[in-house]
């Protein structure tokens, strides 16, 4: 990995030829060879995959083999499943374990990615008990090693040698101290060292936690020892679900789950970068220079050069298909990074309601004040009652009085008496774009959902959006964000939610001050959206009031 600041570049179609993997999360995306990053299995919509794609790197080019070799319950290769081990030894690909419905999977599979044959070894020898969401790793060019998972009644901790030339599976003693059993971790070699961070442990805590074996290679005569190691900087928050990608010097720790809260536990989505620089034998956070993807877990980071490839992965609603790529600075493709407006709005590609979402929109009436924010207002003594109708109550922001309120407040600090609105809701909008998600305040949540519900109904009456909801059946490369539009009002928001918020709410900014410079009429153009509209529900407006004097307190 290069020194210097990186950019997040979202794949377009021009990128490839080749049609990409469906969305999925839970699959593995190893690198095969000088040329070939392998894609198998995942889940998606409740639905396990079994199938392979590929991507030739050299190419650009996404294929489907048609593979051969033994059977598994009438198809070709391994059964459908996801958080399965995967590590590529020359051209060869080892798949162990994972998960197919409420199963644990202990089959031990081999694909000869140079006559795109399956082999079954499950047959050779003693393998490990059945597990899922183990991590595994390339011991040299001949060995792999995997660590811990969950059998369905336990977390593990064993760790297991498989040599590639006997095709023999032997359990390594180790003596001392061990790493807390656990799940859903990272397993990467580190020159003779295997590291092991975060994951799930027992008793359902996620953890942060570095460790390092020692005694994998025979030739180097040491006993099989780990050490937990404490590093200064900053270390990344405990996860499980994240990936560690190799870059040169450095260790790439990108996405995971966590869990936050005080007033009660919720689970949190990362999209931040560490790296572990060995250099200077310190936790770092990567300089990246623009916005990064949604937050994600169970997603897979693949290196090809100097950049990173991004695919999938799940947030607790939502399956992603999207790609992304980490670049350098100097890359021509960080260039991407100033795409025209429409682009930069475009979905995250290929993104899937999960069944788990869309019952959601079910008990959303009945529950939505059960979410963390909406009972951190009910112990603050704040309204949390719906909104009484399914539609959105969209007005125009010269009539948004708590947006108006709010705005007065902020101006007024800077010693600006002004009660122009056009000014106040510029200047509030200015503020937001140069805030980030740790900055804002409880009672900025509603005004600052509004005023994303009312950009993105002027956008698309400019037509730069399409409507919430459509898409072209054939592309979804064309789908719009509009995660949260949905949302009726901020009870309904999640914590780890204001992230994505603000980003997709500053991406909305940015698509209309485009079109206010390229059209000087605009304010009738608004007007007209407000007059379309009905009037803001009065119990949202005292939600406002409540929440400001609250403030002021």
């Amino acid at each position: 990995m290069k020194e210097g600041a990186m950019q997040w570049v979202q794949a377009v179609p021009a990128d490839f030829n080749g049609v990409p993997p469906q969305p999925r999360s839970g699959h593995t995306a190893v690198r095969v060879g000088r040329s070939m990053v392998v894609v198998f299995g995942g889940l998606v919509d409740k639905k396990f995959l079994s199938d392979i794609v590929v991507f030739d790197t050299e190419n650009n080019i996404w294929f489907k083999p048609e593979c051969t070799g033994n059977e598994s319950d009438g198809q070709v290769g391994p059964c459908p499943r996801a958080f399965h081990v995967a590590v590529a030894i020359d051209c060869h690909m080892f798949i162990f374990s994972g998960r197919f419905g409420r199963k644990r999977l202990g089959d031990f599979w081999m694909l000869d990615t140079d006559i795109w044959q399956w082999t079954e070894l499950s047959g050779y020898g003693d393998l490990p008990p059945p597990r899922d969401f183990a991590a595994g790793a390339a011991v040299g060019n001949r060995k792999i090693v995997m660590h811990g998972g969950w059998d369905g009644t336990k977390w593990l901790s064993d760790v297991y040698i498989l040599d590639t030339m006997s095709l023999e599976w032997t359990q390594l003693p180790i003596t001392g101290s061990s790493p807390p059993p656990r799940c859903g971790h990272t397993a990467t070699m580190v020159e003779k060292r295997l590291l092991i961070f975060g994951g799930r442990g027992g008793g359902g805590p996620i953890m942060g936690d570095l460790w390092a074996l020692k005694g994998l290679f025979e030739e180097e005569n040491e006993s099989p020892a780990w050490t937990q190691l404490k590093l200064p900087g900053q270390a990344p928050a405990a996860r499980c679900g994240h990936t560690i990608t190799y870059g040169g010097t450095q260790l790439l720790v990108f996405g995971g789950h966590g869990t936050a809260g005080w007033l009660t536990r919720y689970d949190i989505y990362y999209n931040d970068c560490i790296i572990l620089d060995r250099a200077s034998v310190q936790w770092k956070r990567l300089a990246v220079s623009n916005e990064p993807p949604p937050a994600r877990a169970y997603h897979s980071m693949t290196r090809i050069g100097s950049r990173f490839l991004l695919f999938g992965g799940y947030d607790g609603k939502s399956t992603f298909g999207d790609i992304w790529w980490l670049v350098p600075e100097d890359d021509p493709m960080a260039k991407r990074a100033l795409l025209s407006p429409r682009s930069r709005l475009s979905a995250v590609e290929s993104t899937v309601q999960t069944q788990d979402s869309a019952s959601v929109d079910v008990k959303e009436t009945k529950q939505e004040h059960f979410t963390p924010l909406g009972e951190m207002r009910m112990r603050l003594g704040l309204s949390t009652m719906a909104a009484s109708t399914a539609e959105l109550n969209i007005v125009d922001e010269s009539s948004d009085t708590e947006l108006l309120a709010l705005a007065s407040t902020l101006v007024s600090r800077d010693g600006d008496k002004t009660t122009e609105r056009s000014i106040l809701v510029k200047a509030l909008r200015d503020y937001w774009n140069n805030s980030t998600a740790v900055s804002i305040r409880l009672c900025e949540l509603g005004p600052l959902l509004r005023d994303y519900h009312r950009l993105i109904c002027q956008l698309q009456g400019h037509s730069l959006l399409e409507p919430v909801g459509f898409h072209h059946e054939s592309s979804n490369s064309e789908m719009q964000m509009h995660r949260f539009y949905h949302l009726k009002n901020a009870n309904q928001l999640r914590m780890s939610d204001i992230p994505d918020l603000l980003n997709e709410y500053k991406q909305l900014l940015y698509l209309s001050s485009v079109t206010s410079s390229s059209e000087p009429e605009q304010g009738n153009h608004i007007q007209l959206i407000g007059d379309c509209y009905k009037f803001v529900s009065n119990f949202s407006d005292i939600i406002g009031l409540v929440e400001n004097a609250l403030l002021h307190f």
